[in-house]
Formats: structure tokens, sequence, C-alpha cells
């Protein structure tokens, strides 16, 4: 193996792959691996897994979101670089940008193996990636099944991913065509971040808990869930403020809505005051920024604004 790979990018499910590939072949060498998070490392850390082995022991260090390693730890890794230990493997996984670009660059001197991970945009490149899903997985998908199922999933290369991973253990031998794929998609419960919208604005909590949690185990992230609740919240502030006797195509211009858009957030407005809104718009802003990665347990900050907009509403 190289002394050193750089996984580069920003689609986490590229470098998930990445990583899992590297993680396999250490695992093949019996390799001790050390995974340090960037962002909680403190002075020491990084030297003391890169210090020399006192049984030459073949050993490995990932190092995630190299982005976010704080300033005092940098000159750990840029001391080690010129001369690295022979039985020991460097991992760095960076999402790219300008942030740690100065480490980034001098890492990228030493000429490590370099794994591009930017988001896919075109539907041949994100067939490729789940039709090498799926060998990873000791299956083969015709072009047709890797075609459906990108046409049904992808937009999202994480919910790609886990769905290549339960079709490998739930289809039958042999390979894998299209009507199976249909089938699978057809009988997916995709509940959406939207699911849990409608029950949070109509003050429905124990369904809106029932939603987020079938939301999430389908592959939900927590952010498009505070995305969707945000949004219903936006728009019954928006009509809150319109002329009660307008009809909606009149004011789907004036308002940049679909007069269903109107319809519904009409109805669902009736149980609501400014009060109660402002209230729910606090706590959904505060929701927004924990699943960001300002809490430990994104969940439960999601469960604790359901609970604080639900009960605003029913307050009044």
């Amino acid at each position: 193996m190289n002394d050193f790979y750089l996984i580069l990018g920003s689609e986490a499910a590229l470098a998930d792959r990445a990583l899992s590939k590297i993680s396999a072949q250490l695992k093949e060498e019996k390799a001790e691996v050390t995974t340090i998070s960037a962002a909680d490392a403190i002075v020491g850390d990084i030297s003391d897994a890169l210090a020399p082995s006192l049984f030459s022991e073949r050993r490995a260090l990932i190092i995630k979101d190299l982005q976010d390693l704080p300033e005092e730890s940098r000159d750990e890794i840029t001391r080690y670089l010129p001369e690295p230990d022979a039985t020991t493997t460097v991992i760095f996984i960076h999402k790219g940008g300008v942030k740690g670009k100065a480490l980034l660059d001098a890492i990228k001197k030493v000429k490590p193996e370099i794994i591009a991970c930017e988001p896919l945009k075109k539907d041949a490149e994100k067939e490729q990636f789940v039709k090498e899903l799926f060998l990873d997985s000791g299956r083969k998908a015709s072009p047709g099944a890797v075609a459906a199922l990108v046409g049904a999933l992808g937009g999202d290369m994480r919910e790609l991913q886990q769905a290549v991973s339960q079709i490998a253990l739930d289809a039958p031998a042999g390979v894998i065509d299209e009507k199976y794929i249909d089938e699978f998609h057809q009988g997916r419960v995709e509940t959406t971040g939207f699911d849990v919208a409608d029950a949070t604005i109509d003050g429905n909590l124990p369904t809106a808990l029932i939603s987020l949690r079938s939301a999430i185990e389908t592959g939900t992230d927590p952010v498009m869930v505070t995305s969707a609740i945000a949004s219903a919240l936006r728009s019954l502030a928006k009509v809150s403020g319109s002329a009660t006797g307008a009809k909606s195509f009149e004011l789907a211009g004036q308002l940049g809505m679909a007069p269903w858009q109107i319809d519904k957030a009409r109805r669902q407005l009736q149980g609501w005051t400014p009060r109660a809104l402002s209230k729910a718009v606090q706590a959904i802003a505060l929701a927004d920024a924990q699943v960001k990665g300002a809490a430990t347990d994104p969940i439960y900050a999601l469960e604790k604004a359901l609970a604080t907009i639900t009960a605003a509403r029913a307050a009044r």
C-alpha cells in the first residue's frame, strides 16, 4: 500500500466507498487502524498516532474531515510528511474547498494517491457508481436495472448506496433485472420530510414523530426535514399577510406560490396565531442549526423541535 492516501471531495457516498475499499485492504494486512476526527483532535493526538511502532507492526491512521483540523495540530502532519514511517499508512479525508488549503497543498507535494470524490452530476456517472457498488457486493445488475435505480433515487448518492446494499442482500440469485428494481421501488415506504412537516403543522405530534422515524429509516436526511418544516412555516407566514378574500390564483404571482399551495396553507393556518408562528419559526431555526452540526444527536434535536412547534400551535 501507499504511504499516503487523500480522499478529496464533498460527495460523502464516494468518500465512504473509497474508505471502505482501503479499510478492507488494511484488514487483509492485519493493520492496526486508528481513526481521528480532525475537529476533535487535540495537540499530540496525531503525533502519538504516527509515532514509530516498537514492534514494527502494520498500522494505519485515518484522519476524517481534515479541513476542520485545528491550526495548532497541523504542524504534527507537516513534520511527518517528509519522512513517513514505512510501517504506517495515512489516509486523509478532506471535503474540498479552500478551508485547510495550505495543509492540503503540503500533503499533495508528497504525491499521495488521490481519490476524487466530487459530486456526480451526469446519469452516466451515477450509473457507473451503482454498477460498481453492486460489484462490490458480489452482485451483477443489468444496465436497465441500474438505469431504473438511478432514475428512481439518483438525487441522493447516500440513498442509492443504501438501496444497493439492501437489494444485493434481498434479490434472488442471478443478475438483478429491471423488473426487480421496479418492484423494490414501488414497495418502499417512502415517508418524506413533507409528511413530517404536514403532521407537525397540523399539531399532530404522535404522527409527526412516527413520520420522522420512518423518514430517517428510509434515508431522508434530517436537514431535508427541517427544510420542509421551515418551508411550510414560510408558506403560512406569507398567506397570513395576504388578503383573506382574494382568490388563490390571484395571489399566486404576488406570493410566489402555486394556487394549490396557497389553498393548503390557508387550511393549515386556521390553527395558528402570529405568536405561535413566531415560536415555531424560532424552534425550527434552532433545530436546523443543530442538525447541521451543533448537536451531538440531530434526531433528538428534531424531536424536540416537533414537540415545541406542536405545543405552540396548541397554546395559540
